[in-house]
């Protein structure tokens, strides 16, 4: 038996985003955005409104980038979620992320967040939502395994849950894909 709910956005897992840009004033805002993925191999669409701070910035400044939210940094994470850039001018300072320039791309990444996709505005759609061109990906060595290559297990980045409005971690691996058996 199956039970039917409808239209909802029950995707999983969802990772958390963390979309930053530089404001007109140089300075770094940023916010927590759970809905958006991978368009193509090299194009990310973030569902967000034209009223964020942030979508502002991404689209005057023409660069951002998508922090990938884990579990140390939860708290902060969070906080640029629910704290808006339009009303606390200090939103940054209180998350307790430290910004820094992305080599790749005009925009801010954030030093404990140790994934960051570096993008490339491309353009925005009617509702507001962000499509952007994925130009680099850097990763802090302390998630990288022994084969060079992101450990989801070292990592610990979290998920959305959209049912019960909250996080969940992942990094258990259960098998390989195409042919290990399962």
């Amino acid at each position: 038996m199956r039970k039917n709910f409808g239209a909802k956005p029950y995707t999983y897992p969802q990772p958390v985003f963390i979309l930053a840009a530089y404001s007109k004033d140089r300075t770094p805002c940023a916010m927590n955005a759970a809905w958006g993925g991978i368009s193509n191999d090299r194009e990310l669409s973030l569902c967000i409104s034209a009223g964020h701070k942030t979508t502002k910035s991404i689209e005057e400044s023409g660069a951002f980038t998508v922090n990938i939210a884990d579990v140390p940094h939860l708290v902060s994470c969070d906080y640029v979620g629910i704290v808006s850039g339009n009303n606390t001018p200090d939103k940054m300072e209180k998350s307790g992320l430290t910004a820094e320039k992305s080599a790749v791309v005009d925009a801010p990444l954030f030093t404990q967040l140790p994934l960051t996709l570096e993008c490339k505005y491309v353009r925005s759609t009617e509702e507001g939502n962000i499509i952007g061109e994925i130009v680099n990906i850097s990763a802090d060595e302390r998630i990288l395994g022994e084969d060079g290559k992101i450990d989801l297990a070292k990592f610990r980045p979290i998920s959305y849950e959209p049912v019960h409005n909250g996080y969940h971690v992942l990094g258990e691996r259960i098998g390989t894909a195409f042919g290990d058996g399962m």
